[in-house]
């Protein structure tokens, strides 16, 4: 009789105690003009304390209902909602009477309402992208990940790794997020998620930072995790029950490619080095989700300025009309293999085959 994986523990932390949650709690709270508030602040901090010791994840629950595992289990309406919405969109995504739609992902941290004080060379590169396929007669929904760094409230938290335990652990869309007890909030990808599943194609655009993607586009990466492989229905692990999951794993999970089939297109530049080994990375990171290469030109990186000057770097840019074709080439090839998978014209060679492994 094969045993049962063993459930290995020891690294998290201990909880806060009440003062290291008191400064925690605080920290949110430093303006001076919040000290003449300090009562109400104070019993505030009394509920999020409960909240916190109790694990309050999910306060607001309703029963799953029919259509799932586990009709009786206690479901986050946050996570229903957002699961109803990725259905809606994928339906519309579905129906050949809607228009086609690019997403064009903007993956710098840099934008002019914050530090920087100036817009990213990203950013414009992503609006060329977007004019033409708007020409082409494409809906675009151009995703700008820099607001994670200017916006009040707007986050991308880091993916917990639950598919390392086992994937039907790894909830689609994830589940991790909100987590009300931990303070961890304003999480974004519940409506990102949304952004994706609506595309028909998407386009990647990156500067290069120390030799990989920008930050905001790395979050987003591995958070879309749970959309290869990931679990549609939480009742059958009841929330995050590792033992659960790992037996639902061994006894079989066909890790299903919930973005597979949309054509990509990727647009790396940098300054110095490194625009080679990030435009492989996410070209082999949207081929092992299932996404459809839309051709060579629909590849590219590029430096931008060559070991010159940050301060003329939009000048530099200005001037390299080279660069700005072959985005607007990217985007071309993106809206041609959209057209093509849409009237069922285009398919990649290995379509028909049948993966000797899955994962």
């Amino acid at each position: 009789m094969t045993q049962a994986p063993q459930i290995r523990k020891g690294q998290a932390p201990p909880q806060l105690d009440r003062q290291a949650f008191h400064q925690r709690f605080l920290q949110d709270f430093f303006d001076p003009a919040f000290r003449a508030h300090d009562a109400a602040l104070a019993q505030l901090e009394e509920v999020a304390w409960s909240a916190y010791q109790e694990g309050r994840k999910a306060p607001v629950t309703a029963k799953a209902g029919p259509g799932f595992f586990d009709p009786d289990y206690d479901m986050s309406v946050e996570w229903r909602a957002t699961r109803d919405r990725l259905l809606a969109a994928d339906a519309r995504q579905k129906d050949a009477a809607t228009p086609s739609r690019v997403l064009v992902v903007c993956g710098s941290s840099r934008n002019d309402g914050t530090c920087p004080g100036e817009i990213s060379k990203t950013y414009r590169m992503s609006r060329i992208a977007r004019e033409v396929l708007g020409e082409a007669g494409i809906e675009v929904d151009l995703l700008d990940l820099s607001r994670i760094t200017s916006e009040y409230g707007l986050r991308i938290h880091p993916c917990k790794g639950c598919v390392s335990t086992a994937m039907p652990l790894c909830h689609w869309p994830c589940s991790c997020y909100p987590n009300h007890a931990e303070r961890q909030t304003g999480d974004w990808m519940n409506e990102i998620y949304e952004r994706w599943v609506s595309a028909h194609g998407v386009i990647l655009l990156t500067p290069v930072y120390w030799y990989q993607a920008a930050s905001p586009l790395k979050l987003m990466i591995d958070r879309l995790v749970c959309a290869d492989g990931g679990n549609p229905d939480p009742t059958t692990t009841h929330g995050k029950k590792p033992e659960e999951a790992k037996a639902i794993e061994l006894a079989g999970w066909d890790y299903p490619k919930h973005l597979a089939g949309r054509a990509y297109g990727v647009v790396v530049h940098g300054d110095v080095a490194g625009i080679e080994g990030v435009r492989r990375t996410l070209s082999d990171w949207l081929d092992w989700m299932g996404l459809l290469d839309a051709g060579q030109l629909a590849r590219l990186d590029r430096f931008i300025g060559y070991y010159e000057p940050y301060a003329t770097s939009h000048e530099t840019l200005d001037r390299d009309t080279a660069v700005q074709e072959e985005v607007r080439n990217v985007a071309r090839a993106v809206a041609k293999a959209v057209a093509g998978i849409r009237t069922g014209q285009f398919t990649s060679a290995d379509a028909a085959l049948e993966p000797a492994r899955r994962k």
